[in-house]
């Protein structure tokens, strides 16, 4: 996924000290599952507004239209301008959900394996976090978003032009809407991502003049204007998104706070637990959060994708 973040991960040697060191500070935790967590949400790369809950839920008003109720018209020097009213959506009220949970890494682990219990810790746990903030953020997308088209052919057997047409004309209607949206992502199954990928190949869609070819580097290339992202997650099969990620919606974290935990990278905020009856420490991640869908109108899905 395109997403990064520029602080580098802290570098730390196979001496058992060091390692323990990190384990004891907050801080580290934190940068370290901050660079694994912001490559890996893709709920934050499709709803892009950061907004934050208070008191366990956040208000908001899903969109109406984008105009006034009235057209402008001539005002004549000296005269008032007329005034215009301002349609407001139906208010909505999300409730965050905490997301958790603790992984033990033993004395005896980091001992005889060194760096690597902790790295499988740290991974485990953002893994676990992204595929069920991903999935909850992901259904509601496509529960709240009803605009579908079918494709014109399964892409398993598609040809380039069937896909790409598919998709442009889902991006053709979200902006024949004429609401200011502009189409931005597509989001498939990691199926219906190689499928299309092979397709455009094949087709000569994808240059290969150079080290930097799709073909090379796995990387999704920009056509018609929209980055491709895939997603194991998605909860309709044989479905894909087109969508307008500056306007969708968003992402609201409440930060609770507490001793002994920090950051709130991608929204997770960590605390590693010394248990020493145990000889033993939890590393623990949690995410308080709840996505929100502001305009559904920036959404479409493809049905009948057969991938």
């Amino acid at each position: 996924m395109p997403m990064t973040y520029p602080p580098a991960a802290p570098s730390v040697t196979g001496d058992i000290t060091s390692i323990h060191t990190l384990l004891q500070s907050p801080t580290l935790i934190a940068r370290r599952l901050r660079t694994l967590a912001e490559q890996r949400f893709i709920s934050d790369a499709l709803l892009t507004g950061r907004f934050e809950a208070t008191g366990g839920a956040i208000q908001y008003e899903q969109a109406d239209s984008m105009y006034t109720d009235r057209t402008p018209e001539i005002v004549r020097p000296g005269m008032e301008y007329p005034l215009a009213g301002v349609g407001i959506g139906p208010t909505q009220i999300a409730e965050v959900q905490k997301w958790g949970q603790d992984v033990p890494v033993t004395d005896e682990s980091i001992k005889r394996l060194k760096r690597n219990p902790v790295d499988r810790a740290f991974i485990k746990l953002v893994n676990q976090m992204v595929k069920q903030v991903d999935s909850v953020s992901l259904a509601v997308i496509a529960s709240t978003v009803t605009a579908t088209a079918a494709a014109a052919a399964t892409w398993t057997t598609a040809t380039a032009k069937q896909i790409f047409s598919d998709v442009a004309l889902a991006k053709a209607n979200i902006l024949a809407l004429n609401e200011g949206f502009d189409p931005d992502t597509v989001v498939v199954s990691d199926f219906a991502w190689t499928y299309a990928m092979a397709t455009f190949a094949d087709a000569g869609y994808l240059p290969r003049e150079d080290g930097n070819s799709p073909v090379l580097t796995g990387n999704f290339p920009v056509i018609d204007g929209m980055r491709w992202l895939s997603s194991p997650n998605l909860p309709t099969a044989n479905t894909a998104l087109v969508l307008d990620s500056t306007q969708l919606g968003g992402m609201a974290d409440e930060n609770l706070g507490g001793p002994g935990y920090a950051g709130a990278a991608a929204g997770i905020e960590t605390k590693s637990i010394r248990d020493d009856d145990r000889d033993k420490y939890k590393l623990r991640a949690r995410r308080v959060t709840v996505p929100i869908v502001i305009e559904p109108g920036a959404a479409r899905k493809i049905t009948g994708l057969g991938a």
